[in-house]
């Protein structure tokens, strides 16, 4: 799998990008916002550059947003037949990666294809958009992120789609997952999509370089002896998709279990240039 893209979005667009800035539709609003990626210099489409809001970085880091016609504090967006709610964070976040939809589908392929129950963990959880995703195809889910506010999004978002409540849990995704193996508990598929750096409930700190393999080694122990896939996917700046496809081999391979594991580029189409915006990277393994 070299790139991923996600073409079947009606309410998110791209539409132009440059000088380290892209234009974008979340339904009827548009947002600019800055993007490290977005390296070129090209003749921007100035009629096109009119938004509603803008995010602006600080200096000092963080940022704000510049508000520049009335917009709704949060508003619905819907990919196929997933919706979801969408509003602007104080870290230039709207609550969703329109990206992952390359990954729901793969995994909603799978799931739809198993012909059994299937018992998916999602760490890093996130807003719940694959874990909407994965309970729509038929899954049961349980989802775990380390901040109380990402997770009462998440239940805001099932309860947009009229999904019953899944298991939702507040902690620290390491700890969990040994929790998990020491009570018993095992998981027909994966995902995870964890942070450069963060915090867990308690102050507990998480450097990628430093954690993912042991992450990813404790994960592969909670498999169910027949699993079915493993989905691994990073925005972390300088980590690359053969680094992840390593991370997740050589892990499965410790525990001798066999996989087909290919890794690659999320990437999302710009409209006016028709160029390609790279979204992270994902390193996928079907059993």
């Amino acid at each position: 799998m070299d790139s991923s893209f996600v073409s079947a979005w009606n309410d998110y667009e791209i539409t132009d990008a440059g000088d380290g800035e892209k234009l974008e539709r979340w339904g009827a609003v548009t947002v600019i916002r800055p993007d490290p990626q977005i390296i070129w210099h090209p003749n921007k489409n100035k009629s096109l550059w009119r938004a509603d809001m803008r995010y602006i970085r600080s200096k000092s880091g963080g940022g704000h947003w510049e508000t520049l016609s009335k917009t709704p504090d949060k508003w619905h967006i819907s990919y196929n037949s997933i919706k979801f709610i969408i509003k602007p964070t104080d870290f230039k976040h709207m609550g969703l990666f329109p990206e992952q939809a390359a990954n729901w589908e793969w995994a909603e392929r799978l799931i739809k294809n198993s012909g059994r129950p299937i018992r998916v963990l999602n760490l890093f959880g996130y807003t719940g958009g694959a874990t909407v995703s994965c309970i729509k195809a038929g899954a049961t889910v349980t989802h775990v992120d380390a901040a109380k506010g990402m997770n009462v999004w998440a239940k805001d978002n099932m309860s947009l789609n009229a999904l019953k409540p899944c298991r939702i849990i507040t902690d620290d995704v390491y700890k969990f997952v040994v929790r998990e193996k020491r009570r018993g508990n095992f998981y027909d598929a994966i995902i995870m999509d964890p942070p450069s750096y963060g915090r867990g409930p308690s102050g507990e700190v998480w450097k990628l370089e430093n954690r993912l393999y042991d992450l990813v080694a404790a994960c592969i122990k909670i498999l169910s002896t027949k699993p079915l896939f493993f989905l691994l996917n990073t925005y972390t700046t300088g980590f690359t998709a053969i680094a992840a496809e390593n991370v997740l081999r050589l892990a499965l391979e410790d525990k001798g279990i066999k996989g087909e594991v290919k890794s690659g580029s999320l990437a999302l189409f710009i409209k006016e240039s028709r160029l390609i915006l790279p979204c992270g990277i994902t390193a996928r393994c079907e059993f």
